[in-house]
């Protein structure tokens, strides 16, 4: 072969020919730490997720509201681990699982991701309900129907996301263009629903309820500097600071879900829904997924409860009878 002879593209299913695609090439060194970086990330979300589920679950002292909350945050984060396991197959731009898994990551990821997005809604107006009007939070806010909500959140998540995806889920592979291709087909129409219902609507809930939080925090901060306190309202007063202090961590993980979740929405605005950038977007839907892995690692900093979780599930002392009855508040 000459030194000016063309090269010959590398596929991804050589004896197809023409009809496969093309395969990324990268240098060895790149491949290999691109596959330590995703595989870290996958195990990490997976087991960090797990240990907050095993956590709110074994623990009676646990079962709370909020905590109900967090365990259905933490149950779709843990299936964005998942995610994370197919993405490293899509490395070097080859999908060799077939179209069915291809449907099925899809939709994983969709509904993971939508039911992330309802239960964060969910936790602020858990919060709202806790700091502007703590009187009544204990009989507003129940187990029951906080598992209601969450039910409904997982139920409606799936519904609207297997319609988005239907014409993929029918027939699955209709939309690639070669052999080793993972295209996902959704309708404008879908596309335009997706963004009013999973990203401008729960965003604006989400912001107004949590200013409205924020207000009372500086108001009920600014009473106690002054002084102004009514005996008769002393445990109304304690209950807020509590629910406060609740609210500030939890502040923490709507922030960081936020600052997680706006840039992908922001590309594919600034896009037309289009993905003309495959950089930009690999990054920014990576960074979403990413979210899923730092809101455990937020609940280590935050939570003294979840630490001494952790001490418990990792020592086996959750096997020995009567651990659930353990006091780790």
């Amino acid at each position: 072969m000459t030194p000016n002879a063309p090269q010959r593209p590398i596929l991804c299913y050589p004896h197809l020919g023409n009809s496969s695609c093309r395969r990324i090439v990268r240098s060895h060194s790149v491949s290999v730490l691109l596959h330590i970086i995703l595989s870290s990330i996958s195990v990490l979300t997976v087991t960090l997720n797990l240990l907050v589920i095993i956590s709110i679950s074994h623990f009676r002292k646990l079962h709370t509201p909020t905590n109900f909350l967090l365990l259905s945050l933490a149950v779709s984060d843990f299936s964005v681990g998942f995610v994370w396991v197919f993405m490293i197959f899509l490395i070097n731009g080859c999908w060799f699982l077939g179209a069915g898994w291809c449907v099925f990551n899809s939709v994983l990821g969709s509904v993971a991701t939508s039911a992330s997005i309802g239960t964060v809604v969910l936790i602020s107006v858990d919060r709202y309900v806790a700091v502007c009007d703590p009187m009544h939070y204990q009989t507003k806010v129940t187990k029951n129907r906080a598992k209601i909500c969450i039910v409904l959140c997982w139920a409606g998540s799936t519904i609207f996301q297997c319609l988005k995806l239907n014409s993929n889920i029918e027939n699955p592979g209709q939309f690639d263009s070669c052999a080793g291709e993972c295209t996902i087909y959704i309708h404008p129409v879908g596309r335009i629903m997706n963004l009013f219902l999973s990203f401008i609507i729960p965003i604006s809930i989400i912001v107004v309820l949590y200013v409205r939080v924020f207000m009372v925090a500086v108001s009920q901060a600014q009473a106690m500097r002054s002084h102004v306190t009514v005996v008769t309202l002393q445990s109304s007063l304690n209950v807020n600071r509590s629910e406060l202090k609740a609210a500030r961590a939890l502040g923490v993980v709507v922030v960081v879900f936020l600052l997680c979740l706006t840039p992908f929405y922001l590309v594919l605005l600034t896009s037309g829904f289009g993905v003309k950038n495959i950089s930009s977007y690999i990054f920014v839907i990576g960074l979403f997924y990413f979210n899923s892995l730092l809101n455990p690692v937020i609940y280590v900093f935050l939570y003294p409860w979840f630490r001494k979780c952790v001490k418990c599930v990792l020592s086996l002392q959750i096997l020995k009878s009567g651990s659930s009855e353990a006091n780790i508040l």
